[in-house]
């Protein structure tokens, strides 16, 4: 790989945070206004720690993916738990690592905190995605509902 940098995110970065974070929200046929955008990018810069963390993918000097995640508690354990939320690489990087190096640097911050599971969702239809997580993670028999 050329010269891969995963980082947590910084003031500078939101132009493109903000072009990948819609990227990948239109992958998944959706949108939000412009409020998300401004608190979102706020919180992961805050120093809560029950907000999301952001990190960036940089590739030679240039940002070509994020990703979005969070601690929180969990009913069946004592540690905190973590939630990756969102993951994106720009198409033209696909297939060359920086998928697996934004969800390592997940696990290595969870590893940091005590966070014993890491966990994520995807779309049935994200087979690109999913070739990475079937080597990546385990996948479970669990199908999410929301409120109807």
């Amino acid at each position: 790989m050329p010269d891969l940098v995963i980082r947590p995110l910084t003031e500078v970065d939101k132009p493109h945070w903000r072009r990948l974070w819609t990227d990948y929200l239109t992958f998944y046929e959706s949108s939000v206004d412009d409020a998300v955008y401004h608190s979102s990018f706020a919180r992961m810069l805050g120093d809560d720690p029950q907000d999301f963390n952001g990190l960036l993918a940089v590739l030679d000097g240039r940002p070509v993916g994020l990703v979005h995640y969070l601690f929180h508690r969990h009913g069946w354990k004592v540690e905190n738990v973590c939630y990756l939320q969102d993951l994106y690489a720009d198409p033209d990087v696909r297939g060359m690592g920086v998928g697996r190096a934004l969800i390592e640097a997940v696990y290595t911050e969870a590893d940091k905190a005590g966070a014993p599971a890491v966990y994520w969702l995807t779309q049935d239809f994200n087979t690109t995605a999913r070739r990475l997580y079937d080597q990546i993670g385990s996948k479970t028999p669990f199908i999410k509902y929301v409120r109807g």
